[in-house]
């Protein structure tokens, strides 16, 4: 069995086109950690499932093992650089950042286009990743276009003229 080159495995798949989230959790200490997830989906409806594929060595994981509830703040257009700062080891991500916290804890980012509050359900390794599975709590829309990422680079979502 041959495994693909991975430069051409990275360059088709910055091909997908995908949102940007920032998956959150309150720590054991009340401190809020949080980090930028493009590798996120849904995963079922019944019942509301999503899943998040984090790095082994993130420094969220341990945070987000403990915890039972996270938050995903689906980002909005024009927050390009919030998904920058969380992806950031090198700052303390939530510096300056507008946040509400839900009920259960998990600080949720202000302007985002959506908030999930979710509870971990499941954990499956990944290769070099760990997916998470959260079971939806809560879910708002907030009225703003998507963040999309594609290509290494920041967009926006513009639908297509055809029906």
């Amino acid at each position: 069995m041959t495994l693909v080159d991975a430069r051409a495995f990275r360059a088709a798949l910055a091909r997908f086109a995908s949102g940007v989230t920032v998956v959150t959790v309150r720590g054991a200490d009340g401190a809020d950690h949080g980090m930028t997830v493009s590798a996120f989906a849904s995963l079922s409806l019944d019942p509301p499932l999503v899943l998040a594929c984090l790095d082994t060595a993130a420094t969220l994981l341990p945070h987000l093992r403990a915890a039972t509830m996270f938050g995903v703040s689906i980002l909005a257009e024009g927050q390009a650089a919030l998904s920058a700062r969380f992806a950031d080891q090198g700052v303390v991500r939530f510096d300056g950042v507008a946040v509400t916290h839900a009920p259960e804890g998990p600080a949720l980012i202000a302007g985002a286009a959506a908030h999930l509050v979710c509870r971990r359900v499941a954990e499956h390794p990944g290769g070099d990743h760990v997916i998470i599975v959260g079971e939806v709590q809560h879910a708002v829309t907030l009225g703003h276009a998507p963040l999309v990422y594609a290509l290494r680079g920041y967009g926006t979502f513009v639908p297509s003229a055809d029906d």
